[in-house]
């Protein structure tokens, strides 16, 4: 339910993501042994976007527990480094990285809230930021990420970002046809459902959560009053989840609406460019 921003929203949505890393590790979704034998966890048009990574410094906020960090420093970034709120995904990330040859100079993670993470990171600046795909629902304001992200970003680098699109929030669950909630809503959106979805079974006990709606237009305007150049927006016809019923895994392992009916952008990505010379 849409409602007033509680108090106490950072420790609930700690503690419900301090509760979940034990069960992504061993779950299907993440299939981690897969992972550890050579599994790439990016989506294919990310590299593409991205371009060449070889020799560049990345720096990943809200990563969890490292897959795609990693899978960026096996395209020959580095070093990389992670960042997220919590301490057990952390720990996850930094035994992948052990386990996968990469020492600490080559792939770190740190323990801290995105706002602080320009104090918390090794470096002042980045190559690459790179962020998305479920974080930024997390946050209640999204000028106040633009500017910690666009600070880290080194002058003749840039920030990417890859994320659900949030015209996704706005219709209902089963058929994804009928616009049952409001896109444009400040308010904070607080659930208690249980699971993960990597497991919706699962059984969980810190399930209270806080998220917010970012409208596309907010996310650009906030990281064009940084500073930084919008290179490209490019929205996507896929999700990595069954965000709507109606939606069908193909052999790619995206979702996709069934052929034939309208389709609506499911995801999107973005580049933002700081200036060489600033």
């Amino acid at each position: 339910m849409h409602a007033p921003t509680p108090d106490d929203w950072h420790e609930a949505n700690r503690a419900f993501w301090d509760e979940r890393v034990p069960i992504h590790v061993g779950s299907d979704y993440y299939d981690l042994a897969a992972f550890r034998a050579g599994k790439d966890c990016l989506r294919d048009f990310e590299p593409v976007e991205v371009g060449d990574v070889e020799g560049k410094s990345l720096l990943h906020l809200q990563c969890h527990i490292g897959v795609d960090t990693l899978s960026w420093a096996r395209h020959g970034a580095g070093p990389v480094v992670g960042l997220d709120l919590s301490e057990p995904a952390v720990e996850a990330a930094r035994g992948l990285a052990r386990e996968l040859g990469f020492d600490q100079d080559r792939a770190a993670f740190v323990a801290a809230d995105v706002h602080d993470a320009a104090e918390a990171v090794p470096d002042t600046s980045y190559d690459i930021v790179y962020t998305g795909i479920g974080a930024l629902n997390w946050l209640p304001d999204i000028r106040r990420w633009a500017e910690v992200a666009a600070s880290l970003v080194a002058p003749g680098g840039f920030l990417y970002l890859v994320e659900f699109h949030p015209l996704t929030d706005c219709f209902d669950d089963a058929t994804g046809t009928k616009v049952e909630y409001d896109y444009f809503t400040r308010d904070a959106w607080v659930d208690d459902t249980p699971g993960t979805y990597a497991d919706l079974e699962a059984p969980t006990v810190h399930n209270r959560t806080v998220e917010w709606q970012h409208p596309i237009g907010e996310v650009v305007s906030a990281l064009a009053a940084t500073g930084l150049r919008i290179d490209f927006l490019n929205e996507h016809d896929v999700s990595l989840v069954s965000r709507f019923e109606a939606l069908e895994r193909q052999d790619d392992g995206y979702y996709r609406f069934p052929a034939g009916r309208p389709r609506i952008p499911l995801m999107y990505s973005l580049k933002a460019s700081k200036p060489a010379g600033s």
